[in-house]
């Protein structure tokens, strides 16, 4: 299991699993409780660079980022690590 704090989101903490490039498991720790659990289930059994390439820039309101946003820059540092 990978933890990544997140930035600039009401969600602290992702927690993923990522198998053969393939997203096996995705879990927020605080954030919109719906949203986050949607992203994560939409996401589960996606190519990573797949996930990255549609999450990566979405912002949140006025915000920079967002939770899905985040995930894409986790799944990112993810990659640059392994």
């Amino acid at each position: 299991m990978n933890t990544y704090r997140t930035h600039g989101t009401c969600s602290q903490v992702i927690n993923f699993e990522v198998e053969n490039n393939i997203i096996k498991s995705v879990e927020f720790v605080g954030g919109c409780s719906g949203n986050t659990q949607g992203v994560a289930r939409l996401v589960e059994g996606m190519d990573i660079h797949d996930a990255i390439s549609r999450l990566k820039g979405i912002r949140c309101g006025m915000r920079p980022t967002s939770c899905p946003d985040q995930l894409a820059t986790a799944l990112e540092e993810y990659i640059n690590n392994n």
